[in-house]
């Protein structure tokens, strides 16, 4: 199942500052690390403008480093204040996601209850 589009949005710039955290990363090997944690439908085309976004705000830097398959790779770096705005984030994202699972949670047992789909 897809999800929606408007719903990966409001997080994403959470997740790949998270990602990012870990350890610099480049734009493909980011996307593929999305991927790899079950966030469908991570195409460049969606990668690069949340970057330059994250970029601008100064969340992020980038720093151009040799490949060893080719030309350099602009890698990206986590800033203090893009720390401080995940801490931020990461809290905020805790506040609602508790109890919004529980709310949805509760209706999807309703419903299996009830025996409607």
């Amino acid at each position: 199942m897809a999800l929606r589009s408007q719903l990966l949005k409001g997080v994403l710039d959470a997740c790949v500052m998270a990602v990012v955290e870990e350890q610099p990363v480049y734009g493909y090997e980011l996307s593929q690390k999305l991927q790899a944690i079950g966030l469908p439908d991570i195409s460049d085309g969606t990668i690069y403008p949340v970057l330059l976004r994250l970029q601008k705000n100064g969340f992020i830097r980038s720093e151009m480093r040799p490949s060893a398959s080719g030309p350099n790779r602009k890698y990206y770096f986590l800033t203090d204040s893009g720390k401080t705005e995940l801490e931020q984030i990461a809290s905020e994202w805790l506040q609602i996601a508790k109890p919004v699972s529980q709310l949805l949670k509760r209706g999807v047992e309703d419903e299996k209850n009830n025996g409607t789909n």
